[in-house]
C-alpha cells in the first residue's frame, strides 16, 4: 500500500506532461478535417523566434521524463523527436506543415508513458507471490 502515493504522483506527473503536449501540438481541430493545431505551430509562424520559444516545454518535458526515470534509450528518441521538430521547423513554410503530422511532444509524452508502464509490469513480474 506504500506505493499507492508514489503511483498517484507519477500519474499525476504524467498527465501534467500530457496537457502540455496537447496545448503543444493539437489544442484545436481544423474543422471538417482530423487536423490539429497547437501552440507549436502558432508559434513556428515567427520564424526562428517562434520555433526556439516553442522549444522550452519540449525540453521541460524531456528534463520531467529524465527525473521520471526514463532510460537513456527513450530519452534519445524524445530528444530526436523534438530536434526534429525544431530543426524542420526553421524552414519558412515546410516547418509550418511539417507540425501538421510531426506531434513531437505528444510522442515524448507517448515514449514516456509506454516506458515507464513496461518498467511497472516487469517489477510487478519480478515481485515473489
Amino acid at each position: 500500500m506504500s506505493d499507492l502515493p508514489a503511483r498517484a504522483a507519477l500519474v499525476a506527473d504524467l498527465d501534467r506532461l500530457d496537457r502540455i503536449a496537447v496545448r503543444m501540438d493539437a489544442l484545436v481541430r481544423i474543422p471538417g478535417t482530423r487536423l490539429t493545431l497547437g501552440l507549436d505551430s502558432v508559434l513556428g509562424l515567427v520564424p526562428v523566434i517562434g520555433d526556439t520559444l516553442a522549444l522550452a516545454p519540449s525540453i521541460y518535458v524531456l528534463a520531467e521524463a529524465k527525473r521520471l526515470g526514463a532510460s537513456p534509450h527513450a530519452l534519445g528518441r524524445m530528444g530526436f523527436n523534438v530536434g526534429i521538430d525544431y530543426v524542420v521547423g526553421l524552414v519558412p513554410l515546410l516547418g509550418d506543415l511539417f507540425d501538421f503530422g510531426w506531434k513531437a511532444n505528444m510522442r515524448n509524452t507517448r515514449i514516456l508513458r509506454e516506458e515507464l508502464e513496461q518498467r511497472t509490469r516487469i517489477e510487478k513480474a519480478a515481485l515473489p507471490e
